[in-house]
């Protein structure tokens, strides 16, 4: 059993991680970040989730970008082949579950 209070949880680096857990393949991981990420598609489907913070998550749909303001307890679903890029507004601490070894 964990208890993890994600408001206690800091990183040295951008996109720094705690593992949770790896469920047959699919990890559950808590990110701390106060930087974008980059451009990517995963090679399966991503949850991710804001806890604490703002995070403007841009994604394209049909080569065109989009972009939504993600606040707390909100969630973004990337299908298969969804291009996106995760910008937090200030500190951000996001879920994210995905198939293990994804960017």
């Amino acid at each position: 059993m964990k208890i993890i209070r994600s408001k206690d949880f800091h990183a040295d680096h951008a996109w720094d991680a705690l593992d949770i857990v790896n469920m047959g393949g699919v990890t559950t991981r808590l990110h701390w970040t106060n930087e974008p990420y980059q451009w990517h598609i995963n090679d399966g489907e991503e949850v991710f989730v804001v806890l604490d913070g703002s995070v403007e998550m841009r994604y394209k749909e049909s080569d065109v970008e989009r972009v939504c303001l993600l606040e707390i307890g909100d969630i973004f679903f990337a299908s298969i082949g969804t291009e996106h890029v995760a910008h937090p507004l200030g500190v951000a601490r996001v879920l994210v579950i995905e198939k293990a070894g994804s960017i």
